[in-house]
């Protein structure tokens, strides 16, 4: 049985002033109960079939490098596509330079504190029957690919020339991985998967079929018993929780 993607961990060095920004912009809510998962941060509830969470986290570590993950955004038109990035740039959103060219149509852009993402065009054939989160867009190997379809029981959507992208058979968006080359890192990725099995499951069964897909078990929590710190084959960090 396995895992169901829980929620996406932000680090941030302000989390209130970020939950707020991400809260505005994509109209979820705050939620008021105790999570009772890591650190519980601030988290937001999704108001879509997005499915997971956004967990805001404290980190004194500045950013310094674009993050391996990013929100690719959809809009309806052209004019839907300017009003949703004046409604960002609103809420504290600014625009960004990450090497695109002045014939792309999408629109790339940052929240306040620097975490990247992109408005796309109006016709994305690939995000049409996505939300407005159409995509969670990954830096990362065609072998991650498909770590994550088996780890999450998600099946592949997409799989051509070292690229990959799966989806909930629930809908959602789609999570894609872009292939070779890998952008450097620079210590724990900002965001990053935290996963928790079924009530009725076993932690400790999880992990082992976690690490049997490639995952490798990080020793960093030692004490800790809400969740284990794990990496998928590319280095990527995420948590599995305790059956929830």
């Amino acid at each position: 049985m396995t895992s169901l993607l829980h929620a996406l961990d932000f680090d941030a060095n302000d989390p209130p002033l970020l939950a707020d920004f991400w809260a505005g912009f994509l109209g979820w809510e705050v939620s008021t109960a105790p999570d009772g998962d890591p650190g519980d941060g601030i988290v937001l509830l999704p108001s879509d079939d997005t499915g997971f969470r956004l967990r805001f986290l404290p980190r004194q570590e500045k950013k310094t490098v674009p993050n391996q993950l990013h929100f690719d955004l959809t809009s309806t038109s052209l004019d839907d596509q300017r009003e949703v990035v004046a409604r960002a740039l609103d809420l504290g959103a600014r625009h960004i330079d990450i090497g695109q060219t002045p014939d792309e149509g999408h629109v790339v852009l940052a929240d306040p504190e620097g975490n990247e993402f992109c408005v796309i065009e109006p016709g994305n054939n690939f995000l049409a029957d996505c939300g407005f989160i159409g995509a969670l867009s990954c830096d990362g190997s065609q072998a991650v690919g498909y770590f994550w379809s088996k780890a999450l029981g998600w099946p592949l959507v997409w799989d051509q020339d070292q690229e990959t992208a799966v989806r909930s058979p629930h809908g959602g968006p789609k999570v894609t991985w872009g292939g070779p080359p890998l952008n450097p890192r620079d210590g724990r990725n900002r965001l990053r998967f935290e996963l928790a099995p079924p009530a009725e499951a076993d932690q400790q069964a999880e992990i082992d079929r976690l690490v049997s897909l490639g995952a490798t078990r990080i020793d960093t929590d030692k004490g800790e018993t809400r969740w284990v710190t794990m990496a998928d084959p590319d280095g990527n960090e995420f948590r599995v929780l305790t059956p929830r």
